[in-house]
């Protein structure tokens, strides 16, 4: 009978063998919209389930299908992500990136395995109705939830779920926390052009570098002079390119930064004071300078239902006393929000750090986790799939 399915414990894949994927994953990592062998490994995990799937090469989502007792039920979406980083590995472990210049920084071998992992016992013991299992491409960088999306992940999915392994908490905790989970982020590049000469006579030349200078110190008051101290942004200037010889002042240069907001209101008054301070610069200094300003990831805002859910699937994941919350939330960004624009859902976080451990941040060339969070992480999307099917009349009917 169906309610005795959904009331029995399904149990957990050995933990060995989720180590034994997420070492797979850790070892071969393909940076975005390049995932081939990463997909081809999901692709065989799944055949071997006997899970149906979508995919349509590389680029692309896989996309598995598990039909629970009633396929005519809208369906639960889980996602987990495929790409790595650029950046070489420090961690000095046994099951380190194989491959130069690239490495799971970020974790999200470990979201595969879990997302497996929780594929097998859905599979064996089926949920209520269908489960998409949503392997995407390129969270890192381009947007792959939106390609994930054209490809067919959120067909008849009621919500969708998902998480992250963070240093932030440790082994054992699952953060959960209503409303706004990551920010809205912005790139920009300024590009500046003054007039070269020898450094021996400034006064015939027009320095971009001094120009440059000046506009790094400048553009951060627009976060501690101008944004309410009450409202979070980060404006951060991460890359500068300028001048070719110390005698030499430079006629060109270039620098690359983020902006990172919740309020619309702030957004839109940080983006303004960039044009506007680079219009006085420009002015002041006699020099010509092009802004460009391009558009990321919007906000991760879960939906209150679906926090509900996915906070009773970490209690009975973790149980209540390791179910924590966020008193603000990150300033990172995840392409996760692009899901939430079409449907409810919740994304959470999985603590991975070993009690005894120093915390690493994410995306540093020393980052690793605590492997025993694999399995809490499998039982979680077990759990959260089981516990949607269970709301979904709400999401079908109050959203």
């Amino acid at each position: 009978m169906v309610g005795s399915q959904i009331a029995c414990d399904p149990g957990e894949k050995p933990l060995s063998r989720l180590v034994e994927l997420r070492r797979w994953f850790h070892q071969h990592p393909e940076l975005s919209f390049q995932e081939v062998e990463t997909a081809r490994k999901i692709v065989t995990e799944l055949e071997r389930l006997k899970i149906a799937y979508d995919y349509a090469g590389v680029g692309h989502a896989v996309i598995g299908r598990i039909p629970g007792c009633d396929p005519a039920k809208p369906a639960i979406g889980l996602r987990a992500e495929m790409d790595a980083l650029p950046g070489n590995e420090s961690t000095g472990a046994s099951y380190a990136s194989i491959y130069p210049g690239k490495m799971h920084a970020c974790g999200h071998g470990a979201h595969m395995a879990m997302l497996l992992g929780a594929a097998e016992t859905l599979v064996m013991n089926p949920p209520l109705g269908p489960v998409n299992l949503v392997f995407q491409p390129a969270e890192e960088n381009g947007g792959g939830a939106r390609t994930a999306i054209t490809d067919g992940a959120l067909e008849n999915v009621a919500a969708i779920f998902a998480g992250h392994v963070t240093h932030e908490y440790t082994t054992g905790q699952i953060m959960v926390r209503d409303g706004s989970v990551t920010s809205q982020s912005d790139r920009f590049a300024v590009r500046i052009r003054g007039k070269g000469g020898h450094g021996a006579r400034p006064h015939e030349a027009i320095d971009a570098v001094v120009i440059t200078g000046f506009l790094i110190t400048a553009l951060q008051t627009l976060v501690s002079r101008e944004v309410n101290p009450l409202h979070s942004a980060v404006v951060t200037i991460g890359k500068v390119n300028a001048g070719s010889a110390p005698n030499v002042i430079a006629e060109e240069a270039e620098l690359k930064g983020s902006i990172r907001t919740f309020r619309p209101e702030v957004r839109y008054h940080i983006h303004h004071g960039i044009k506007r301070m680079i219009s006085a610069a420009a002015e002041l200094h006699g020099a010509e300078i092009e802004l460009d300003i391009h558009e990321g990831y919007p906000p991760v805002i879960n939906e209150p239902k679906a926090t509900a859910v996915a906070q009773a699937a970490a209690r009975e994941t973790v149980g209540d006393d390791h179910v924590v919350g966020a008193e603000f939330p990150s300033m990172g960004s995840e392409d996760f929000s692009y899901y939430l624009e079409k449907v409810p859902g919740a994304f959470v976080r999985f603590g991975a750090r070993a009690a005894d451990w120093e915390p690493i941040p994410l995306h540093s060339p020393a980052f690793d986790i605590d492997e025993n969070v694999l399995a809490i992480g499998a039982r979680f999307y077990d759990r959260v799939a089981r516990l949607g099917h269970k709301q979904n009349t709400v999401f079908t009917n109050g959203v």
